[in-house]
């Protein structure tokens, strides 16, 4: 004991020397606890791809590790680790981060028992562990969290009763408990959404007793419901009508005067942020509420000098906010007014769910009645598409080893998208300047759900299509329908312009290819001229057999049949070397005579594809740092 005493005495003078580290969370000893707690998190995860290697426990500073976000105050305030093929258990130590707003686990292998300790964490809004193998009963000291907006428990293996705690959650959005081993009797739980479905003990075998969804008030099962009627006295029973009557006449009455008083303003044509009548710390589940004067404040009144990027969504801005943190702030064009400020909060919430490694995360937002605006991490190292051309003292700033990670990184943020993520998201504008670098080079998906935001207003005259030329699929030009395989056949786009270094439409025109970089790779891959393809600044330095599985890759990935494409699941195997080989094989042997996507035989070229569309097409250049 006296050896370790002195090695935590040492690491405390340490810390305590290192004056620009903020001491938010050193015990009076000097030990950093918030270190203390994830390291034991770390060591109770497997971690086969060893994403928390530099989850170091002698780092005085675990702000800067990977999946982990801190408060500006230096503080430990969310742990996102989803997708990343986790498994062991989850450590009791979680209690010990105190700070915690987030906890995003979901779709790992973590089992054992729920850590009871996590009710302790006062200021957790979201708490997703679903689909992992959690075994068990819920807690009951999570009806504790206060704050908890977002609770999803779904596809564990959980049993026991749903704890009657849940039930003094007021603030709840969304409760999800699908898919375990459940018994009744259920709390009466004020949440919007409240997920039952797929629980035999209290569903049946077949879940028709529940609803896949329960909205607030709860609809219990029959059998349920019935236990509960029957305990309820006459006299019981009229008070509760009677309290929905007049709630339900008091609601009414709140809206008719709400709706008196927007017309009254409307007509008065009064118009003010109304950001600047909120609280600056009001949140929308873990997203916060920015108001437009701290935006327009952090980016020098959008000045031009702070632009990142210009593109279909709007332009993006580099921004400094009061507490010195950098941000990119995304100000949007053409949003849908008309949809209104619930519409806009509720496609925010989608995309604020979508959290992985490879994804952007969505920080906060801006809405008012004339702006929206959206507020991201700050990617220091660009888009792969600002960074393809560049060089780092004299060498490439993306060698082939970093292009292959990037590739690996977009496919895995895709597969989740299209995948994991609930609901789904379609990208439909997959390409490198939509692909950014962090610190580390590694691979963060950009723009995602954007599309669907922005898409609401009336198309009664034509069909807009949103993308970039050359990056999108036939049938998407064709019909102006997306799907995942939309997103499929750009991100063999992508793959293409990571090995030559050109854009898509840049590629080969002195060889009169008419500068469409598919038509072009597919013919020097059939004259296996493959070295002609990779980008000069390479220098040769690459390995051509992985050079050789990429265009593979890339051409199974662009194939004009979206039926024959892989799914990104499939894409990301073959890229880690699993079933390329055979599906190459037989993709040789398909009859592409059978594709019909109209009464005329589809062209042979991607560039006809393109010279044939009539549709509108809204092109997005989003590249440069951001």
């Amino acid at each position: 004991m006296g050896i370790i005493s002195s090695i935590f005495w040492l690491q405390g003078l340490l810390l305590l020397a290192l004056t620009d580290i903020s001491s938010a969370a050193l015990s009076p000893s000097g030990v950093n606890y918030e270190v203390v707690a994830l390291i034991a998190i770390k060591n109770d995860l497997v971690d086969p791809h060893n994403v928390l290697d530099n989850w170091d426990i002698n780092s005085v500073d675990p702000c800067s590790w990977r999946m982990v976000t801190c408060s500006p105050d230096g503080y430990v305030s969310a742990l996102g680790l989803p997708s990343q093929n986790l498994s062991g258990t989850l450590s009791p130590g979680i209690e010990n981060l105190t700070n915690l707003q987030s906890v995003l686990l979901q779709n790992n292998g973590i089992s054992g028992s729920i850590p009871a300790g996590i009710g302790n964490l006062e200021k957790l809004q979201t708490l997703d562990l679903s689909n992992n193998a959690f075994s068990g009963e819920i807690p009951s000291s999570l009806g504790a969290l206060e704050n908890l907006n977002y609770l999803r428990l779904n596809n564990n293996s959980l049993t026991g009763v749903c704890p009657q705690s849940l039930g003094n959650i007021k603030g709840l959005t969304l409760v999800d408990l699908s898919y375990n081993n459940l018994s009744g009797p259920l709390p009466r739980i004020s949440a919007r959404t409240f997920k039952i479905v797929g629980n035999p003990l209290i569903c049946g075998p077949t879940s028709n007793n529940c609803s896949t969804v329960l909205p607030e008030p709860l609809s219990f099962p029959p059998d349920v419901m019935r236990a509960h009627s029957d305990s309820l006295t006459k006299s019981q029973r009229v008070a509760i009508a009677f309290g929905a009557s007049f709630g339900g006449a008091f609601v009414v009455a709140i809206i008719i005067g709400l709706l008196v008083w927007w017309r009254y303003r409307h007509n008065q044509q009064i118009f003010f942020d109304v950001n600047e009548q909120y609280d600056p710390e009001v949140r929308l589940g873990h997203l916060k509420r920015y108001s437009f004067k701290e935006l327009r404040a952090a980016t020098d009144h959008f000045s031009s000098k702070n632009i990142l990027g210009r593109g279909g969504f709007g332009i993006v801005y580099k921004g400094r906010l009061n507490d010195g943190s950098i941000v990119a702030v995304k100000r949007l064009k053409d949003y849908n007014a008309a949809a209104g400020e619930i519409q806009f909060q509720t496609e925010v919430e989608t995309i604020s769910l979508a959290v992985h490694r490879n994804l952007l995360r969505l920080c906060g937002f801006c809405s008012t009645q004339n702006e929206r605006l959206l507020v991201y991490p700050y990617m220091p190292n660009g888009s792969v598409a600002s960074r393809l051309k560049e060089h780092i003292r004299g060498e490439p700033a993306l060698d082939w080893v970093r292009r292959k990670r990037i590739a690996l990184g977009t496919a895995r943020g895709l597969v989740y998208l299209h995948e994991q993520c609930d609901p789904k998201i379609i990208h439909r504008d997959v390409k490198a300047a939509n692909i950014l670098l962090d610190e580390d080079f590694e691979a963060v998906v950009g723009d995602f759900g954007l599309a669907k935001l922005l898409d609401h207003r009336d198309s009664h005259v034509t069909t807009a299509v949103r993308g970039t030329v050359g990056h999108i699929a036939p049938e998407y030009l064709s019909t102006g329908q997306s799907s995942e395989k939309t997103d499929v056949f750009g991100f063999g786009i992508l793959l293409l312009e990571l090995i030559t270094g050109h854009k898509a439409l840049d590629f080969g025109r002195a060889a009169n290819q008419k500068g469409v970089m598919l038509d072009g790779v597919k013919k020097l891959q059939q004259e296996r001229r493959l070295t002609q393809v990779v980008d000069k600044d390479l220098k040769g330095n690459f390995d051509m057999i992985e050079l050789e599985e990429m265009v593979q890759v890339a051409l199974l990935c662009t194939q004009f049949n979206p039926s024959q494409r892989p799914k990104m699941s499939e894409v990301l195997k073959m890229l880690e070397g699993d079933g390329l080989a055979e599906r190459w094989e037989a993709s040789q042997k398909l009859d592409t005579s059978k594709f019909r996507c109209c009464e005329n035989p589809p062209p042979e070229r991607y560039s006809d594809f393109i010279e044939d569309s009539s549709l509108i097409v809204e092109a997005m250049e989003l590249s440069g740092p951001r």
